[in-house]
């Protein structure tokens, strides 16, 4: 992917779960529209090539290995960023767990509770810390990656849509909390069915040509970071896009 516009140029955009898969694909078209994108995720490998991608496509970004589920973590990343940016433009939530499909009854406490802290709880400290930051922003953009299990819930898959109902209605609050007091602006995406590791944990047998690839995905992310959105926004993409 080259430079397509500036667009996005002189934002600083963070997004999180972004070695790979999804997230990768909204830094690389962030970066495209002239973002300085921020990419997070527990290892460097990942991020390091995502950085060399986005380099080489005239982009620019700071590679910030960061565990979530770290709350302290968390903490130290929002004060250095607001010390080298003093803003953030945009927000992406984008690491999940997808955590063992298995009967309600059956569901692991152990990995319940480390599914609901990254799924969840790591969400509301990443929105608390870089809160402020966001508010300096011009027109600060947070946007929350959900599935549509959260909506529709479906056997075997409690404990993660559980935790993305959740994330949901918290990210809709926020959003409602911000519409008359700020320009911040905060939204839900269900990007569907798209080719991911994830995904095919979740749906071994599916031919993963059959649906969208990431790239759709953070094209779709980076048009809404530069059109816009509403507070409180939901967003859902098809199995299959025209430009996919």
């Amino acid at each position: 992917m080259t430079i397509k516009s500036e667009e996005l140029a002189g934002q600083v955009a963070l997004v999180t779960g972004a070695s790979r898969g999804i997230g990768a694909a909204i830094a690389e078209s962030l970066g495209a529209r002239g973002a300085h994108v921020v990419i997070t995720a527990r290892t460097a490998g990942g991020l390091e090539e995502l950085e060399d991608r986005i380099h080489n496509a005239g982009g620019s970004a700071t590679i910030a290995p960061l565990d979530l589920t770290d709350g302290d973590s968390i903490a130290r990343l929002a004060s250095a960023m607001s010390e080298r940016w003093q803003h953030l433009d945009m927000l992406v939530l984008n690491a999940a767990m997808l955590g063992t499909l298995t009967p309600v009854a059956a569901i692991d406490g152990k990995e319940f509770n480390r599914l609901l802290t990254l799924n969840l709880i790591a969400q509301q400290a990443m929105i608390a810390n870089f809160d402020p930051l966001l508010r300096r922003a011009a027109n600060g953009r947070l946007i929350a990656l959900t599935s549509g299990v959260a909506r529709t819930p479906r056997a075997y898959w409690g404990a993660y849509a559980a935790s993305k109902a959740a994330l949901e209605v918290l990210v809709t609050s926020y959003g409602a909390e911000m519409r008359n007091i700020s320009n911040l602006r905060a939204a839900i995406l269900d990007p569907g069915g798209t080719r991911t590791q994830m995904r095919a944990r979740a749906y071994p047998g599916e031919d993963p040509q059959s649906i969208k690839d990431p790239d759709a995905v953070g094209e779709f992310v980076a048009k809404l970071m530069v059109d816009g959105f509403d507070s409180t926004d939901f967003h859902a993409l098809p199995k299959v896009m025209a430009d996919a």
